[in-house]
């Protein structure tokens, strides 16, 4: 009855979250009131292709398009976000204990510049509700990741431990793990992105799991730094590089908060250029994964030239609606199709 232009306008007349927080609770109920609605839904927005199908992290990967952490913070929107053609859902920023994250407004939209700037610090259930939810789903059809962080509250010498439990927690009803330690919004948790402490949460996480177990990194850092402390991740026992979180780049906004992460459209360029320098040092050696500014199949076909086996939208989905990611994976195909690759396997890393 409607198309997404109108129902667009009506969602932007509320703010942000409150939008979110709508959305949330149709995507987690519509299949209870629907039973029939999350397969009706896949049959017209969840794209796939033997030529797209990849298996990592011991599982397969139905098209190369997933949704990034911080949509669906507590997992009550995986079937619904499957429907909609997400090839894997990563569920969370979880953490140990719930908390309410920061003060409201946290969340802001620029629909101009089709992007978000989001100061949340990792709003959450808490890792036993969760877990409770997750486990209702496993083993699900599409891969599921689970991003872990630690608590604001939680001090420095015992932030190893946060993590330690979220993995004991997730390993067994997830697919991966992504270790967050870039957020902006967790006052000291960006400090964390140095070489000693990366050492000690492999070293930890590997002991604990034989999960693939990936890193997620700011797109801040020096680009020197950033491949210092991947290789330590790598050195370790890390299994994949997920970039990029956020940015406090607050000159790619105008009017932006000063502070929070900003992401959508206007990352795009830096997220880019990031994951170029990122690929030419590890494509080959480990599973990258691509985040930030990803809009469209000529985006994530770049990504992908560049090294990236997967890629991953989150604001893009806000702005251009439940189409996208059937249009970014039956792109790929076509663009992969021009360039003559018979399996997505051969476009990745081409440009390398």
């Amino acid at each position: 009855m409607f198309n997404y232009s109108t129902i667009k306008k009506i969602f932007f007349q509320f703010s942000p979250e409150n939008a979110h927080n709508f959305v949330e609770f149709a995507f987690k109920n519509g299949t209870k009131f629907c039973p029939f609605l999350a397969n009706e839904l896949s049959k017209k927005y969840f794209f796939t292709d033997k030529r797209l199908e990849q298996k990592l992290f011991g599982t397969t990967f139905l098209n190369p398009v997933g949704m990034a952490a911080g949509f669906d913070k507590n997992a009550t929107m995986i079937p619904m976000l499957t429907a909609l053609g997400y090839g894997h859902i990563e569920f969370g920023t979880v953490t140990p204990k719930p908390q309410e994250g920061n003060p409201k407004p946290r969340l802001f939209r620029y629909p101009e510049e089709e992007s978000l700037q989001n100061a949340m610090g990792f709003n959450n259930d808490g890792m036993e509700k969760v877990k409770k939810r997750v486990e209702k789903l496993h083993p699900f059809a599409t891969p599921i990741g689970a991003n872990i962080g630690k608590n604001k509250t939680t001090s420095a010498q015992d932030t190893l431990n946060d993590y330690e439990q979220l993995i004991d927690t997730f390993k067994n009803i997830s697919d991966y793990i992504i270790i967050n330690i870039s957020s902006p919004n967790t006052p000291g948790l960006r400090d964390l992105q140095n070489e000693k402490f990366i050492k000690e949460l492999f070293n930890m996480a590997k002991q604990k799991t034989d999960k693939s177990v990936l890193l997620k990194i700011a797109p801040d850092l020096e680009i020197k730094d950033a491949i210092d402390i991947c290789n330590v991740a790598l050195e370790n026992g890390a299994d994949g590089i997920v970039a990029n979180n956020t940015t406090i780049d607050y000159s790619l906004l105008q009017n932006a908060q000063t502070f929070g992460g900003i992401s959508g459209k206007v990352l795009e360029q830096k997220s880019s250029a990031f994951f170029e320098k990122l690929a030419c040092e590890f494509y080959g050696k480990t599973t990258l994964i691509s985040v930030g500014g990803i809009d469209s199949a000529e985006i994530a076909y770049k990504r992908i030239r560049a090294g990236a086996s997967l890629v991953q939208t989150y604001s893009a989905f806000i702005f251009k609606g439940p189409k996208l990611n059937y249009d970014i994976s039956k792109g790929i195909l076509d663009l992969m199709d021009k360039d003559g690759f018979a399996h997505i396997s051969e476009a990745i890393g081409a440009d390398r």
